[in-house]
């Protein structure tokens, strides 16, 4: 699978990424590794960073770990602008 950044370039999905940036909102690390293999088992040759985004955040809810997910949005409010 491929990732289109928000600047409209691709780069191929790497599993590791999530995991961390999972981690670091507070995620268990089961939980991240989890989500990023269900990612990795999605039928999509191309996803945007935005519905990677979304996944995870929903992922993450479903999994029970909202405070993770709220952390995330946070952090993308205060440093993304978004």
């Amino acid at each position: 699978m491929q990732i289109k950044k928000r600047d409209g370039t691709l780069e191929p999905y790497m599993p590791e990424k999530v995991v961390v940036a999972v981690v670091k909102c507070g995620a268990p690390y089961q939980t991240a590794r989890d989500i990023a293999a269900s990612l990795s088992k999605r039928p999509e040759s191309v996803m945007n960073a935005t519905d990677v985004k979304t996944y995870i955040l929903t992922e993450l809810r479903s999994k029970g770990a909202a405070k993770a997910a709220d952390n995330w949005e946070a952090y993308d409010r205060k440093h993304k602008k978004k």
